[in-house]
């Protein structure tokens, strides 16, 4: 169909792959031209500012076409690694990307018979796989996935056996074995920077998680201070302290910890994430802030968090703002903090209206960070 019209003179004698590749080389092509114009303008032109604001603009266009490619070419391997694997791993991830791979031997705990394996090697996971023989295309079988998390390499030395290192997991550990020395060095050195940006990336998540968390209030539980002060009673019998009964004590610690680990209203476990834990200012227990509203008490005049039984129980403020008032006011402040947070380190950060199919338009906040300029995210006011 298209062969025709490739060869009309209106299409320079070019297949449509070549013109579908012209947008993309147009980018740089203008970043080019803009470098020698600007080298050719006198310093004192009055277009000068504005052709080095147009060249900024355009270098940053282009960065953002050569990361898209970039991004396109590791879909594209993860995609023929997935078909390889005959989709026994769900790999095809944005998240995921192909670090190396290759064929390695693995020596046999039993015999030390060296077996014919290959490693897939991921910022995230190594695949230790079986080759399996087929006509069309080697194709691979997994025998051990092992995360980058708490993974070692190291070196190890064996009679009669070079070019030896051994990878350990949290379940499993291997011993392989390189073709040659420089093999084996590229494998230990590239597993060994792969751990450490992991661990780099794992403490930066941790850390910017920790600044969007709230403070938790530490406040003794009520049911706590009431077992301890059963535990310390005599008995009835005058036979001694039930703090002396070992089993009763471990029961009494068994039902705290569970207490501590879940809602007391609505039994969910808590997170550091998305479910975490407070304590009602009136009665102590362990709460979420869905299962927990705001209310003043008479000892001060701000509003405390407190369960729901205690929030029926406590007599209404006529003066003081209502409870979704308070809500949003915190939603509101939270919004603001990460606002400020992510504008610093984004190109673009501000609130947009949304429209899903089906549904009617809210504000969310929109931010393109500076790292990841090809990623849109969005948040909502809850966030």
């Amino acid at each position: 169909v298209f062969s025709p019209l490739q060869k009309q003179e209106v299409c320079g004698n070019l297949t449509l792959q070549h013109h579908m590749l012209e947008p993309v080389q147009r980018i740089p092509r203008y970043e080019l031209l803009l470098k020698d114009y600007l080298k050719k303008l006198p310093e004192e032109s009055p277009d000068r500012k504005d052709a080095e604001k147009s060249l900024e603009l355009i270098s940053t266009a282009a960065n953002h076409s050569n990361a898209a490619i970039r991004k396109m070419e590791k879909m594209h391997k993860l995609l023929e690694v997935y078909e390889r694997l005959g989709g026994e791993e769900d790999i095809v991830n944005p998240a995921n990307e192909l670090i190396k791979e290759g064929h390695i031997q693995k020596l046999s705990a039993k015999n030390g018979t060296a077996q014919d394996r290959y490693l897939f090697l991921f910022n995230s996971m190594v695949l230790y796989c079986v080759p399996k023989l087929r006509l069309i295309g080697q194709k691979f079988s997994v025998r051990e996935k092992m995360d980058i998390a708490g993974l070692q390499v190291q070196e190890i030395a064996k009679q009669n056996v070079a070019h030896t290192f051994s990878i350990t997991g949290k379940k499993r550990s291997l011993e392989l074995q390189a073709r040659t020395e420089e093999e084996k060095r590229e494998w230990i050195q590239v597993i060994q920077a792969t751990i450490e940006k992991h661990k780099q990336n794992s403490e930066t998540f941790r850390a910017f998680n920790s600044s969007f968390s709230q403070e938790e209030e530490h406040l003794p539980d009520s049911s706590i201070a009431s077992t301890s002060s059963v535990e310390s009673m005599p008995g009835a019998d005058g036979g001694g302290a039930f703090g002396g009964n070992d089993s009763c004590r471990k029961s009494s610690k068994s039902k705290r910890d569970k207490e501590k680990q879940a809602c007391k209203s609505c039994s969910e476990s808590f997170n550091s994430i998305t479910k975490r834990r407070h304590h009602c200012k009136q009665c102590g227990a362990v709460i979420c802030a869905k299962c927990s509203e705001f209310k003043p008490l008479a000892d001060n005049s701000r509003h405390n968090r407190v369960c729901k039984e205690c929030f029926l129980q406590l007599p209404a403020s006529p003066c003081s703002p209502g409870v979704e008032a308070v809500g949003e006011q915190k939603k509101r402040q939270a919004a603001e903090k990460q606002s400020i947070l992510a504008a610093e380190n984004s190109l673009f950060s501000s609130y947009l209206q949304f429209l899903e199919k089906g549904k009617t338009w809210h504000k969310m906040w929109v931010t393109i960070p500076k790292t990841e300029p090809l990623v849109l995210y969005l948040q909502g006011s809850s966030q």
